[in-house]
């Protein structure tokens, strides 16, 4: 029997659907985590336990565990665990991504650097230290263009992401971003990149996002999704997912190509893609390229081929099935990340049936927890949960959702304080 090797980070939403695929193809799989004693509960066998917070450590680790059962793939989830698959797929001698391209496409400031070099239009950015000083602040706020972004380099999915206007607003966000990456659940990552934060100017206009795979450095383009809801901050947001995009062939050319570009310069070559890329005035411009596909558990919203999930298209790829991947089913799609609107603690989710009862409307997954505290961006980190929709137009779909969104309550009562 074929095995896998499956990097499952503690938090991932896609974990169950991962292994549900590996189930489906018959697979046999080695489950490895920075958490084994928080998922041996749920799952059939123990879990090999890893420090992946040291990519290195951690790939060296899971070579010596794994290496005498002759793994077909190593398969990594988010974009930390990418980089552990990356290096321990290198040392077993099996396809993967250049382990210094992940690392890139990790890094905000990396990838900026490596697209620039490549030639690339990125906007005017730079690098400082979370700490950085008025008298830093105010040469930097005469040298760079106003409305601006600040953003960490060490998270994900808009988090800490904040649009500053002008000089008092960029001390503001800085402010508010250092206090995020001083928090307990953010230092632990002892990431060096902690300290530091990017600066960019604004760039306007709407946003797509790229799911592709990568076979041998030839970019694949599995699906174009149109994000309808604008993204012009303070906060960034992202709710709503829409697939087939409705921007105009030429355009979603050119989308593809700056993602395929986008690849090349940060030396990606193997495995899924996940994009980012802002439509403005002067063309596409890549904002992410990650080496890992959709987060959350937006990639429910695809179906390739006959009802084939993307996890289960990614196993296959990763081991060697797939030298070309089916198309996406012609029905359009999209996913509602419902949004965490109000500060609290979760007592109830009202509307469920409700939004259920909509046409369209395929699933809705609530992934907080009664008791859990809920956080809004910029400081949070995770969402109320996920509404599927399916039909034959996307215009269709992008109003179920919204309709599914209406109807859903979080109700919340504000967390007490504790005593010091």
């Amino acid at each position: 029997m074929r095995t896998v090797v499956l990097l499952l980070p503690k938090a991932g939403y896609r974990n169950d659907d991962f292994l549900a695929a590996a189930s489906k193809l018959g697979v046999e799989v080695i489950h490895a985590s920075d958490a084994c004693h928080q998922l041996a509960e749920r799952w059939e066998q123990m879990p090999l336990a890893l420090r992946s917070r040291d990519a290195a450590a951690a790939a060296d680790e899971l070579v010596r565990e794994v290496g005498p059962q002759k793994p077909a793939a190593v398969v990594g989830i988010d974009d930390l665990t990418a980089l552990v698959a990356a290096l321990a797929a290198e040392r077993l001698g099996l396809p993967h991504n250049p382990a210094h391209a992940v690392a890139a496409a990790r890094s905000k400031a990396l990838s900026r650097e490596r697209l620039r070099a490549a030639g690339m239009p990125v906007p005017p950015f730079q690098v400082l230290s979370r700490d950085a000083s008025a008298a830093e602040l105010e040469a930097i706020s005469a040298r760079i263009k106003f409305p601006c972004v600040i953003k960490p380099l060490v998270l994900s999915g808009s988090r800490g992401v904040i649009r500053a206007d002008n000089p008092a607003e960029l001390r503001s966000a800085l402010a508010r971003l250092s206090a995020l990456l001083r928090s307990p659940d953010v230092a632990q990552r002892r990431d060096p990149d902690v300290d530091r934060v990017l600066i960019e100017e604004f760039i306007p206009g709407p946003e797509v996002a790229l799911e592709g795979l990568l076979t041998g450095g030839r970019l694949h383009l599995l699906a174009l999704f149109d994000k309808p809801d604008p993204l012009d901050g303070p906060y960034f947001e992202e709710t709503l997912y829409v697939t087939p995009s409705r921007h105009p062939a030429v355009l979603q050319d050119a989308v593809a190509r700056a993602a395929a570009e986008g690849c090349a310069a940060l030396g990606l070559r193997e495995g899924p893609v996940h994009a980012e890329l802002r439509l403005s005035p002067a063309g596409p411009r890549v904002l992410e390229i990650a080496a890992r596909s959709i987060g959350g558990l937006c990639g429910r919203a695809l179906r390739f081929g006959v009802g084939v999930t993307l996890e289960e298209l990614l196993l296959r790829h990763a081991l060697g099935e797939l030298p070309e991947p089916p198309q996406r089913e012609r029905r359009a799609a999209g996913v509602l990340m419902l949004p965490i609107r109000k500060r609290g603690v979760l007592e109830e989710v009202r509307g469920l049936e409700l939004a259920r009862e909509i046409p369209l409307i395929e699933d809705v997954v609530i992934t907080a927890h009664l008791r859990e505290e809920l956080v809004p961006l910029p400081e949070g980190a995770s969402y109320l949960g996920f509404a599927f929709a399916r039909g034959e137009a996307p215009d269709a779909v992008e109003r179920a959702l919204r309709e599914a969104g209406d109807r859903i309550e979080a109700v919340v009562t504000p967390r007490l304080p504790t005593a010091r």
